[in-house]
């Protein structure tokens, strides 16, 4: 139960490796992806999770060997944390950063279109903000995927 079928260090390598594969390929995925989880996302998480499990374990099924994976997938965790709460080069590179959908009432659908940010989802977030189109001054999809409205201050004399 306790005794392990391959030595330590490589479950902290296979470990590694899936953690830093998976959060490239969510990075690549867009901001969307990560900020509106639909049941199809559900579904895609589940699927990885199934489909790295084998890779992650390398069939070990021992009690130590899963609180070895699982602790390496934690202390990754922590240090990309504390490594993007510390350095915002990190944070770029591992959160992204803001893009501006669009300004003062004008939505820019290449951006849109590039970042896979459907309009109904653009049309939602206005109305959320209570601010109708020729109003809005910026809008933005956020790093964490949500999408930000600042309306236009109105002046008063």
């Amino acid at each position: 139960m306790f005794d392990l079928d391959l030595p330590w260090w490589e479950l902290v390598l296979r470990a590694g490796l899936i953690y830093i594969a998976l959060l490239v390929m969510m990075r690549f995925t867009g901001k969307r992806t990560v900020g509106q989880f639909t049941p199809f996302d559900l579904l895609v998480v589940m699927l990885l999770s199934e489909a790295v499990s084998n890779s992650l374990s390398a069939g070990e099924d021992s009690v130590a060997g899963a609180l070895i994976s699982a602790g390496t997938l934690i202390v990754l965790n922590m240090a990309i944390a504390i490594g993007t709460s510390r350095s915002e080069k990190i944070a770029r590179l591992v959160d992204g950063e803001p893009v501006l959908l669009g300004r003062d009432g004008t939505i820019f659908k290449d951006a849109m279109k590039r970042e896979h940010v459907a309009k109904g989802d653009v049309d939602q977030a206005l109305r959320e903000a209570d601010c109708p189109l020729d109003k809005m001054k910026y809008v933005f999809l956020e790093a964490n995927g949500q999408i930000t409205v600042l309306q236009e201050q109105s002046s008063s004399t």
